[in-house]
């Protein structure tokens, strides 16, 4: 018997070690139904506490997929499937594949999974040998036994190179409920570690997050937004469950922030990277889906309309040169009407950057584009204007109109792709300044930070995905000044890390920027809501050898593999009640030291 415990634990050991040292995260399949997946901890609420960032390995049901043909028909499927079983029927192969969500292990089959991990670690035992350690195993349960457990976990405790021991976790859940009374006290949580632990002296940690922007309940209705600002903080010297942060906590804003929100005040100027993202993408592929005109006149028109007006106004100017210098000032003041109205608005738009506002409202074609400039470019070259454009212009646009300073152009054949590539590079010229122009005025950066974010040195598919990212990086610093009235420090650190980070990292509305802050400045957010997570955890010991009993109080379950009793219909408990409801999830620590 000992020895196929023996045999079973090393045949275990190889597979996790497989699955350690393989580039691949998995899954694997063992004994037919059980799957085993390499992640990161911090990917699963539940273990983020305890594991972080670092690897460890997932044991749960091996779940078939579901095809959905008429008839409902469930298909399971197998590692060993060769391509002439999978062609052999071409109904099932098209049938649409659902997979279904993570499942539990029994808690019998998870608690021998970890007597092997343990067994493989312990060089004591003399049949099995000096293995390298691995990385922790947790493996979900499906709540069978009568304390309701979810998770069962182990975790090496290493002295140098050397195995001396194993933790092992136990995580138990209890479905929401709105009455705190039944909630465990934290004199039962002290007490249920001592009778663990018998530590000489024990830590309390208290932490909670709350969200301060993003998905929003009004009238019982979730509005859901894909932007969101939540604050962890973490406080030691708790008192009570469920106590308010403190003033003297350590606090860290989380900002994910998705472009295109319309509450923003960058919303329009997401409208027009809109237009020059679907410019880059035709020259890309050779296609264009054409944004609905937000004008009525046609491109061509308004273009022609727009020269008038230039040749009218110098006409008036030259007439009026000698005239009193107040009346050019209301001559002025007539004819610069806004046209660009957002928070990033510019008073000193030149000839090309004007151009662009009334073209990329209202092109539809390439035709279009071709057209207007054909109009300017003809304009130009007979004299009929002599626009003005700001020094550091850099658009081919730009170049024929310094050109026509002095009578010399250059012939521009608008074939082909031409006249895209001149729009495209009217609209980053014009985008880039708008952004500086904020990014400067408020003293939020300087030009030596933005040098990578202004470089025309690279192609214009890059120099679009660059100015991506400083589009981006705006919409999180105005996010945070316009709904959160963060200071002026905060906003400059913000803005440092957001730079920084762009400049090594592709571009990605998931990722989650932190920022330190002080809980003073933003208390009128937090103090009268309610947490979405609230935690305490009780330690002792240090180092390998620390072991913590832990409270986790949420709103909406931190377990997806089972499902909770609840009186309450979604998935989310609370809405516009006064009386909260909480999950609660505890996490009890054994440390088993190998003699």
């Amino acid at each position: 018997m000992g020895s196929k415990v023996i045999s079973s634990a090393k045949e275990f050991y190889n597979i996790l070690r497989s699955l350690q040292n393989g580039e691949s995260n998995g899954p694997c399949t063992y004994e037919e139904d059980i799957q085993i997946l390499k992640t990161n901890g911090d990917r699963i609420p539940v273990l983020n506490m305890y594991c972080g960032n670092q690897p460890v390995f997932i044991c749960e049901k091996a779940v078939p997929k579901i095809s959905e043909p008429d008839d409902q028909q469930i298909t399971e499927t197998s590692d060993c499937a060769n391509d002439d079983d999978a062609a052999a029927d071409d109904d099932d192969a098209d049938a649409p594949q659902t997979e279904l969500g993570p499942q539990p292990l029994t808690i019998m089959k998870a608690r021998q999974l970890l007597s092997w991990y343990t067994l493989s670690q312990n060089a004591n035992v003399s049949a099995v040998d000096n293995n390298p350690a691995l990385h922790p195993l947790w493996v979900r349960c499906d709540m069978s036994d009568p304390a309701g457990t979810t998770w069962l976990g182990a975790e090496t405790v290493c002295m140098g190179n050397k195995v001396s021991g194993v933790k092992l976790y136990s995580v138990t859940c209890k479905g929401s409920t709105v009455d705190k009374k039944s909630l465990i006290a934290l004199d039962e949580l002290k007490q249920e570690h001592k009778k663990r632990h018998h530590p000489s002296s024990m830590a309390i940690k208290g932490s909670a997050r709350f969200n301060l922007f993003g998905s929003t309940v009004v009238e019982n209705t979730m509005i859901e937004s894909l932007s969101s600002v939540t604050v962890d903080f973490k406080w030691s010297h708790v008192e009570s469950i469920l106590e308010t942060p403190p003033l003297s906590s350590t606090a860290t804003l989380n900002i994910k922030v998705a472009s295109g929100d319309m509450r923003s005040p960058m919303f329009e100027m997401y409208r027009e990277l809109e237009f020059l993202q679907t410019l880059a993408d035709g020259l890309r592929t050779g296609e264009t889906e054409w944004m609905e005109p937000l004008e009525s006149t046609s491109a061509v028109n308004l273009t022609k309309a727009f020269l008038e007006e230039l040749q009218s106004t110098a006409k008036i100017l030259q007439e009026q040169a000698a005239k009193p210098a107040e009346k050019n000032t209301k001559l002025k003041s007539e004819t610069d009407t806004p046209i660009f109205n957002s928070l990033l608005e510019r008073g000193d738009l030149d000839f090309v950057e004007q151009l662009w506002v009334r073209m990329r409202k209202s092109v539809t074609s390439y035709q279009d584009i071709g057209d207007c400039l054909k109009l300017v470019i003809e304009a130009l070259r007979y004299g009929d204007i002599k626009p003005w454009i700001h020094r550091d212009s850099s658009s081919s646009l730009s170049k024929l109109i310094l050109q026509s300073y002095h009578q010399q152009i250059d012939h521009v054949s608008l074939t082909g792709v031409t006249p895209v590539h001149m729009l495209l590079e009217m609209g980053l010229d014009k985008m880039r300044k708008d952004y500086i122009n904020y990014l400067i005025g408020e003293e939020l950066t300087t030009l030596n930070h933005l040098c990578y974010y202004l470089s025309t040195e690279v192609d214009l598919q890059e120099q679009v995905i660059r100015l991506r990212k400083l589009h981006h990086l705006l919409e999180i610093i105005l996010t945070c000044s316009t709904f959160l009235g963060l200071p002026y420090d905060r906003l400059f650190l913000l803005t440092q890390s957001c730079l920084l980070h762009y400049k090594s990292n592709p571009y990605d509305e998931e990722h989650e920027f932190k920022l330190p802050i002080k809980p003073a400045l933003i208390s009128h957010f937090y103090q009268k809501e309610q947490p979405v997570v609230w935690g305490v955890e009780v330690s002792s010991g240090h180092g390998p050898r620390e072991v913590r009993t832990s409270l986790q109080l949420s709103d909406r379950p931190l377990v997806d593999h089972v499902i909770f009793e609840t009186d309450y219909p979604n998935e989310t408990v609370n809405g516009d009640s006064e009386d909260p409801a909480f999950f609660s999830t505890t996490v009890c620590c054994s440390l088993v030291s190998f003699a």
